[in-house]
């Protein structure tokens, strides 16, 4: 079944946006663009937060295996009820569910933040925090996801993704920064206080879209069986299915940089939390050069996705041989640059590939194998770092990308079903769900 993009903007259908406008072409969609800047701030806060609960780990407990079960904590319940969270995106308006997860997770910093500046907290409320973070984020991620082609369309969803992981990345350099500065001036408090002020900003740039200009799907009306449908869909759809399995088994193994670094820093390099967060910088500066070069590109493939796949294991394997700390940042830029290539490369194939009223829980199972595999990698990377220290943590996520890209060779075959024709209007060819799973 061929299914033109087009979006529905108060009933009526309007084409959709196409390609063009160079590197930073989504920026000039007025909604995206409030989403853009908000982001910014907003995820600043999110990378101090992310450093400062790590520290805040190692000061309560002086072990790396906490770490990876605070770690765990906050993405089980992604683990566990990620697909119920994207079939919840797929049936309400997502910029209104945004600004409730939004707020959520907000209120959520600032009771950390109270707890420490009182001197109040302890392991068990980290856990609880990070619990109900994960809960949040449950429903936020694919939320996030699904939401971008609603406001920028088919025809830029690589340069929006691509954008996107531009601020998580920028984001990733001035946060931790920050957060280094702060832990090592006035502790860990304040930075959970200014991730709290932070979502401010993307609530501010929620509010002031116009809603007129989105491009939604019609909303999936409730009925049985839809999750399983969404389960049944994806991996009846090979370009679905195969991006996956690598993401899967990448995101498991060597997305733990929280983990991994905190230690090499405390332990390898004994720089401290002020090199935490320069090295966590530093995998955020060439993030941010990779970014704005993928960005310019408009069409993933399949062997796009196993090449990234490859250049980021053997970058995590460079870092984990660098014998000295300036060569270990040197190292971190090189795999930031691979990072970012991964990610947008994975999450736009399957962006592209997935039917519209599936988009929800397609991106739902991302998050679940890129972060609700965290449950089971973290603990497992924590406890191979904290024995066999730091350096093999980061070799077993290295190992792990090079492995997962050559035991799927099958994924270079894979073509995302899209061609361009009549113009500038984008035509993308998706299995309709019924075709693979039968009737919602």
């Amino acid at each position: 079944m061929r299914l033109p993009l087009i979006g529905r903007r108060n009933g009526r259908e309007g084409p959709d946006r196409a390609d063009g406008g160079g590197t930073f072409a989504a920026l000039g969609v007025r909604n995206y663009k409030f989403y853009f800047y908000g982001q910014i701030v907003s995820v600043s806060g999110t990378w101090m937060q992310s450093l400062a609960q790590m520290w805040l780990v190692l000061e309560l407990t002086h072990n790396g295996v906490w770490l990876g079960l605070v770690t765990a904590t906050q993405f089980l319940p992604m683990m566990l009820f990620g697909p119920y969270g994207g079939l919840i995106a797929d049936r309400v308006d997502k910029r209104k569910m945004l600004l409730f997860t939004q707020s959520a997770a907000g209120t959520l910093a600032l009771v950390l933040g109270l707890l420490t500046i009182t001197h109040s907290v302890h392991l068990w409320m980290v856990f609880a925090l990070a619990f109900g973070l994960g809960c949040v984020n449950t429903v936020d991620n694919p939320t996030r996801q699904a939401f971008v082609m609603e406001m920028v369309g088919a025809g830029m969803i690589t340069n929006a993704v691509t954008l996107n992981s531009v601020v998580i990345n920028g984001a990733r350099i001035v946060g931790p920064a920050i957060a280094g500065v702060l832990i090592g001036t006035v502790g860990v408090g304040p930075c959970f206080i200014i991730n709290a002020a932070s979502y401010l900003a993307v609530i501010l740039g929620l509010f002031l879209m116009r809603p007129h200009e989105l491009l939604p799907v019609d909303k999936v009306v409730r009925a049985k069986g839809q999750l399983m449908d969404g389960l049944r869909y994806a991996w009846k759809t090979p370009a679905l299915r195969t991006p996956l399995l690598l993401v899967t088994v990448v995101g498991t193994l060597a997305y733990n940089f929280t983990v991994t670094l905190s230690l090499l820093s405390s332990r390898t390099f004994h720089a401290g939390a002020s090199g935490f967060g320069i090295m966590t910088s530093c995998m955020g500066a060439g993030a941010v050069v990779g970014g704005l070069i993928t960005a310019s590109r408009s069409r993933p493939t399949g062997k796009r996705l196993v090449a990234v796949s490859f250049a980021l294991g053997i970058t995590l394997l460079t870092c984990a041989v660098m014998p000295v700390y300036p060569a270990e940042l040197a190292a971190l830029v090189l795999m930031g640059v691979a990072n970012i290539g991964f990610i947008a490369t994975a999450n736009t194939t399957l962006q592209l590939a997935s039917a519209p009223e599936m988009r929800g829980r397609v991106m739902a199972l991302y998050g679940v194998a890129f972060l609700g595999t965290t449950p089971i990698g973290g603990p497992l990377v924590g406890w191979i770092s904290q024995v066999a220290g730091p350096r093999t943590g980061i070799g077993v996520g290295g190992v792990a990308c090079v492995l997962a890209a050559a035991a799927l060779p099958s994924l270079t075959g894979v073509r995302l079903p899209w061609r361009r024709s009549r113009g500038d209007e984008v035509v993308l060819s998706v299995p309709a769900p019924e075709e693979t799973v039968g009737a919602i």
